[in-house]
This record gives C-alpha cells, structure tokens and sequence, in this order.
C-alpha cells in the first residue's frame, strides 16, 4: 500500500516543484500577511517557470511540459505578468 516517493526523473520535474513550492509560499503569505506580496511572489513562480519551459528541451522539460513548448511559456508569462501588474496597480480601499 505505502509507495515510496519518487524524485522527479529530469529538470523540468524539479523546477515544477520549485514553482510549486514558491507559489505556495505565496499563498502563505496571502494569508497571513500582504496580499500584495503574496500575488506577486506567485506571479514571480511563474515567470520562472516560463524561463526554464523556454530552455529545457521538450524530453527534460518534465511536468512543466503540457502543451507545446510556445503556448506553454506564453501562457505561463500572461498569467505572471497579469498576476504582479493586478498586484501593484489596484488602488488601496479606504478604511480597509
């Protein structure tokens, strides 16, 4: 019943665990902290993930492959661009 863990067999599958991590750290601080920060540290995540999809080849490029190698890394760039510019642009409300 119990399976082992298994590590990620290529790059691609680390770095998807990095952005993974680091976008959970942005949700942590989300919640516990600016949410300011917290978007922009996931935008950021993704924007990394998008560098690495742009350079691993498509057979290293592990869990960070779904589509092809362009829609990948443009989507990948559209949401963390959109993410930080939301983050930075939204006017404070009053009283809050």
């Amino acid at each position: 019943m119990n399976q082992p863990i298994r590590k990620p067999k290529t790059r691609g599958g680390v770095v998807y665990l990095l952005v993974v991590a680091a976008a959970l750290v942005g949700l942590g601080v989300v919640a516990w902290s600016d949410w300011r920060r917290g978007v922009v540290v996931i935008g950021a995540a993704l924007l990394v993930g998008a560098v690495w999809r742009y350079f691993l080849g498509e057979f290293d490029s592990g869990m960070l492959r779904v589509r092809r190698r362009w829609f990948d890394v443009s989507v990948m760039i559209a949401v963390g661009v959109l993410l930080i510019m939301l983050a930075t642009t939204i006017p404070n409300q009053p009283g809050a």
